[in-house]
């Protein structure tokens, strides 16, 4: 079975441990996770499985440590270029 479009109550409510209420669970949603919810015609929060994947997704894929762009070691090069002996030898 494929994955629904939108998070189903059971998901809602295992992210929103504790809050029962629709209400509370659409303003911890929308508030604390940054999540964009819409209201169904019962109250309860509905929020699209991409919008989850976009928001909770990008924390869980942080960069590898090798896939960092390192900044050049401007002050290592100076010092190299200053200790360097330039001209002709004599």
């Amino acid at each position: 079975m494929s994955a629904l479009p939108f998070l189903t109550d059971d998901e809602i409510a295992g992210i929103c441990d504790g809050l029962t209420k629709p209400a509370a669970q659409r303003r911890y949603l929308a508030e604390q996770l940054h999540l964009t919810v819409h209201k169904k015609p019962n109250g309860r929060p509905l929020i699209a499985r991409s919008e989850f994947e976009r928001v909770l997704g990008a924390a869980r894929s942080a960069p590898a440590q090798n896939d960092l762009h390192a900044a050049p070691n401007v002050v290592g090069m100076m010092d190299h270029l200053k200790s360097r002996k330039h001209g002709k030898k004599s």
